[in-house]
């Protein structure tokens, strides 16, 4: 019972310091982003590459990129020629690396003279250049317009940042000083966490922190093969269209998997032990010199979050022992594995596409579990035309897809990132932007309808106060998310501008420094999830809670749901 309860203490004190260092860069970062939206990760590495812990709030897609782009930084900076209080920074996306404005952030942890532990922040700083103001850039042809690319360097010493490091990120970004606010942030956390890991060292010993650690390793692998051997044996395959690719509009594109399911023997004590999973995304179509590609640690987080939305288990930790269960396959110079020279800034598009075709085959396999297609995330940036530079980076979500024997939910989307408390909050936004948000809602009649309903999607509309250019990056705007076993498809969201007379235009989902005159107003509107079940087998009951909350309006209840107003009670 002893070494139960030490083990889980362990376990508990490894994700205390992972989601500290997170807290650390928070309250530190400068970015509204960041300091509003809480959008920053940290993780705890082993110098074998091994994750070991992520922080609650890390996004899996930010921990897979730490894990990934660990061994390019090993590769180019042996740990045997690391020293003590050094950090190193990277954010090449071929070599595990998100985009260009993710910086990823690593402090070595000794044990006596070698590094044994890494300890890693990441987020979205403000501004490193780019075809346009935060890191947006949905018609970059290639990388180099997506701004400054950084390989394995160092970072700062026990004295500091390094000068020349620094004056290479400031004379790249438009808010430098916001950059490097939020680059000593990350360089805090590390340090925050690093602190907490040598604690443990100190307090179980290197061995004794070693052993407390395979196991803890050990553990997940036990737990994720165990729920993994729920699954029934057998391959299904499921694919996803993207909208299109931003310069080709009359041209979508498709993301593909088969999934093998091997729960192992069917009794015994190993009975658990060999089940995984494996995913081939062999089919998927080529890369494209768009921003519609993604890097393989995005694509290979997508993967996973979708398997573990099917486990029985919720509970099971991320780390290591979590990953050696499941074998993700990518083809370089697919949409999921972008090779240089191609653009990955607009990689949420190809990864929500196999995060949809992964969902989709595991409710083909497990229909009791099934998810229509979802609304997903719509990023969008507004900033100041010239000097001096403001920049609002956000997005919404749209409806989630229904599940089976439930009501999707509204307005925050299937997202393996960050949640909805991630969009900031109206008054930080319009303290330091010059805009109005005139309101935001959700929208009747965006959900698919079905016998159980899509979630909502959302509007929310910003009025200029002053002459602004408006970067979007959207998908699922023409192709509607589709619904299930006779569900209907979610309502397409869209970009619009509303001009000074009041009318409105609907803009391409993918456009690049719009100008948006002072009076002007910008419109988000999300896109709905898909239904299941026939809206036929809707109940009469359900159908009328929606009529009173506004889910759905009288039109919608009668073109829908065959529902008339005037039927109400």
């Amino acid at each position: 019972m002893t070494g139960d309860l030490t083990a889980e203490v362990l376990r508990h004190a490894l994700v205390v310091a992972a989601e500290e260092a997170s807290i650390v860069v928070v309250r530190s970062a400068y970015s509204t982003f960041i300091v509003e939206g809480s959008d920053a990760s940290a993780a705890i590495l082993d110098v074998r590459g091994r994750l070991i812990a992520q922080s609650m709030a890390t996004t899996l897609m930010n921990s897979m990129a730490l894990t990934v782009a660990l061994p390019a930084l090993l590769a180019d900076v042996p740990a045997v020629n690391m020293r003590p209080g050094e950090v190193y920074v990277l954010n090449d996306a071929y070599r595990g690396g998100v985009h260009t404005n993710d910086l990823l952030v690593y402090r070595p942890v000794f044990v006596g003279p070698h590094v044994a532990y890494l300890t890693a922040t990441m987020i979205h700083v403000a501004d490193l250049g780019g075809l346009s103001a935060g890191g947006m850039a949905p018609l970059a042809t290639d990388i180099f317009l997506e701004g400054l690319q950084l390989p394995p360097v160092r970072l700062a010493t026990a004295a500091g940042l390094e000068p020349a490091i620094e004056a290479i990120l400031r004379a790249n970004s438009r808010t430098p000083d916001k950059v490097m606010g939020d680059v000593r942030a990350l360089v805090a956390g590390t340090a925050v966490a690093a602190a907490r890991l040598e604690a443990l060292i100190a307090e179980h010993g290197p061995d004794g922190l070693a052993r407390g650690i395979d196991a803890y390793l050990d553990y997940t692998e036990a737990r994720t093969r165990a729920a993994l051997a729920e699954l029934p044996a057998g391959r299904f395959t499921a694919d996803y269209p993207i909208d299109d690719d931003g310069i080709d509009l009359g041209r979508s594109h498709t993301v593909r998997v088969a999934i093998t399911t091997s729960p192992g023997p069917a009794s015994g004590p190993s009975a658990s032990s060999q089940a995984g999973v494996t995913l081939d995304f062999a089919g998927t179509d080529p890369q494209v010199p768009a921003a519609i590609n993604a890097s393989a640690s995005q694509s290979l987080a997508a993967a996973v979050f979708a398997v573990r939305c099917f486990l029985g288990d919720p509970a099971i930790p991320m780390n290591d022992g979590c990953l050696r269960a499941i074998d993700v396959r990518l083809q370089p110079g697919s949409l999921l594995d972008a090779t240089p020279p191609h653009p990955c800034g607009g990689r949420f598009v190809p990864i929500y596409a196999a995060m949809e075709a992964v969902f989709q085959a595991l409710s083909d396999a497990v229909p009791e579990r099934a998810i229509a297609a979802s609304g997903i995330l719509q990023p969008f940036s507004v900033a100041a035309v010239g000097a001096p530079y403001w920049i609002h980076l956000a997005y919404d979500f749209g409806g989630v897809g229904a599940r089976e024997g439930l009501d999707g939910p509204d307005a925050t989307g299937i997202h393996f990132g960050v949640g909805r408390n991630s969009i900031p909050q109206v008054e930080p936004v319009e303290t330091r932007c010059p805009l109005i948000i005139e309101s935001i809602e959700t929208i009747p009649d965006s959900g698919g309808p079905g016998r159980y309903r899509g979630g909502l999607g959302t509007r929310t509309v910003y009025r200029f106060l002053a002459d602004a250019h408006v970067t979007t990056r959207g998908d699922r705007l023409r192709i509607a998310p589709p619904g299930r076993s006779g569900g209907g498809a979610g309502r397409v969201g869209g970009f619009f501008r509303r001009h000074l007379d009041g009318t409105v235009e609907r803009l391409p989902s993918k456009i690049n420094n719009a100008l948006f005159r002072t009076g002007e107003a910008f419109i988000v509107a999300t896109t709905g999830g898909g239904g299941i079940g026939r809206p036929s087998e809707r109940s009469r009951e359900s159908v009328e809670a929606d009529l009173k909350s506004g889910a759905i309006t009288a039109s919608g209840a009668r073109e829908d749901y065959g529902h008339a107003p005037s039927e109400r009670g």
